[in-house]
C-alpha cells in the first residue's frame, strides 16, 4: 500500500511543484509587465489565489506520507514509544477526518458553486474549478493518515521516508 501511495502522492507533488513554479513566473511577467507598460496580467491575483490553494492541496499527501506535519513533542517527549505511537494514531485518524470532511465539503461546495455560475471577478474563470481542485488532495492525505493511523496504532513503523532520498553521504 505504501508504494501505492508513494505514486500516486509524488504525482499530486510534481503536478503542485509545477503549479507553483507556474505562479511564480506569472508573478514575475505580471510585476516585470506593470512596472514596464503599466499593464500586469489581467487576472493575475484571481490566478494565484486558485493556483496556491491547487498547490497546497496537492502537496499535503506526500507530506503526510513522509510524517513532514508539524508535531509539537513538548509534553509528550518523555513518553514510552507505544503511547507516543498511539498519540499519532489518534492524531492521524483526527487528521484524516478533517481532510474527509474538507473534501467532501469543497466538493458539494463545487457543485453549489456550478450550479449558481458563479465566475471570478476579472477573467471571468468558473469558480467551481478553485472548490474542484482541492478535492483529491484532501482526500488522498485523508487516506493516507487512516492507513498511517492503523499501522500506528498496531505499534508498526509508518515507514518514512529520509528527507535526502536517493542522497549518499
Amino acid at each position: 500500500m505504501h508504494a501505492l501511495f508513494k505514486r500516486i502522492a509524488l504525482l499530486f507533488a510534481i503536478v503542485g511543484g509545477a503549479s507553483a513554479s507556474a505562479l511564480a513566473i506569472l508573478t514575475v511577467v505580471s510585476v516585470a509587465a506593470r512596472a514596464t507598460v503599466s499593464k500586469p496580467v489581467p487576472g493575475d491575483v484571481e490566478l494565484m489565489q486558485m493556483g496556491i490553494a491547487l498547490c497546497i492541496s496537492l502537496c499535503l499527501p506526500w507530506c503526510q506520507l513522509h510524517n513532514c506535519n508539524i508535531i509539537v513533542d513538548f509534553f509528550t517527549e518523555k513518553l514510552p514509544q507505544r503511547s507516543n505511537r498511539v498519540l499519532d494514531g489518534i492524531g492521524s485518524i483526527l487528521l484524516a477526518v478533517m481532510c474527509i470532511l474538507l473534501s467532501l465539503r469543497t466538493a458539494a461546495g463545487a457543485f453549489a458553486v456550478h450550479e449558481a455560475s458563479e465566475t471570478t471577478m476579472i477573467i471571468g474563470l468558473p469558480m467551481w474549478w478553485a472548490y474542484a481542485m482541492l478535492a483529491p488532495g484532501l482526500m488522498l492525505t485523508a487516506l493516507i493518515a487512516l492507513w498511517q493511523a492503523q499501522r500506528q496504532l498496531r505499534g508498526l513503523e509508518v515507514e518514512p521516508e529520509p528527507a535526502s532520498e536517493g542522497v549518499t553521504a
